[in-house]
C-alpha cells in the first residue's frame, strides 16, 4: 500500500518524534512543517483549544496541499473557571517559563481546600485535508492541583498536577505510564482510529 504524507503543524521536535513513534504502525509518512518551504507561522489567537487546533491544521493543510495534524492543549482548573486554559504556556507572561507559571498558579490556589482543587489537562487534535475537511479528537487527564511541586520527570505543570489514584504528581510517575494515561495519548488513540478509517477508504 502506498504511504500517505501527513504534515505535523508544529515546530516542536520532541512532539514530532513522539508522533512518529505513535503512528509508526500506520502506512503514513510523518513530515514536520519545517521540512516544507514557505509555510507561515500560524497565530494561535482563538479562545479554545479546539478552535486553535482546527485553525493550525486547516491553514497548514491549505499551505502544503497535504493532510495536516495539529494539537492544542493545556491545563484547566475548575476553581479558577478554567484558567489557565489556552494561556497555559504563557500564564505568567512572556518569556514562557514553567516555574513562574507554576508559582503563579500555586499562589492563586494558596488557601483553596483539597476538595476544591480539581483540574484536568485537555488535548484537542485536529486533522484537516487540503479541501477543508476537518475532524477533531479530544483527550483528558483528570487530577488535582497539589500544594507544592514534586518530581523531576515531567515538564510544564506536571510537578503540581497530582493523580490521586497513584498518590503522585505527573512528574513523579514513570514516563511510560504517563504516555498511556496522558491527555495527548488519549486524543492520539482516537486520531489513529480516524486515520486508519481514512486509509481504508483510500485503499
Amino acid at each position: 500500500m502506498e504511504k500517505i504524507d501527513l504534515v505535523i503543524a508544529s515546530r516542536n521536535k520532541k512532539k514530532i518524534e513522539e508522533l512518529k513513534r505513535l503512528l509508526a504502525d500506520l502506512p503514513i509518512v510523518v513530515r514536520a512543517v519545517d521540512e516544507i518551504a514557505d509555510v507561515p507561522e500560524v497565530v494561535e489567537d482563538e479562545p479554545t483549544f479546539k478552535a486553535n487546533a482546527i485553525k493550525k491544521a486547516v491553514e497548514v493543510a491549505k499551505a502544503t496541499g497535504l493532510m495536516a495534524l495539529a494539537d492544542d492543549s493545556g491545563l484547566e482548573v475548575e476553581y479558577l473557571n478554567g484558567e489557565p486554559g489556552v494561556y497555559s504556556s504563557r500564564y505568567a507572561g512572556i518569556p514562557r517559563d514553567d516555574q513562574r507559571n507554576n508559582e503563579k498558579l500555586l499562589r492563586k490556589m494558596q488557601d483553596v481546600p483539597w476538595e476544591k482543587r480539581d483540574a484536568w489537562f485537555k488535548c484537542v487534535i485536529a486533522l484537516a485535508t487540503p479541501d477543508g475537511e476537518v475532524e477533531t479528537c479530544e483527550g483528558k487527564c483528570v487530577g488535582k492541583i497539589g500544594y507544592q511541586p514534586k518530581g523531576e520527570l515531567g515538564f510544564g505543570y506536571d510537578p503540581i498536577f497530582v493523580l490521586p489514584e497513584y498518590d503522585k504528581t505527573l512528574a513523579e510517575i514513570d514516563p511510560d505510564l504517563k504516555n498511556e494515561i496522558s491527555h495527548r495519548a488519549k486524543a492520539l488513540d482516537q486520531v489513529k482510529k480516524v486515520l486508519a478509517e481514512k486509509i481504508q477508504k483510500m485503499g
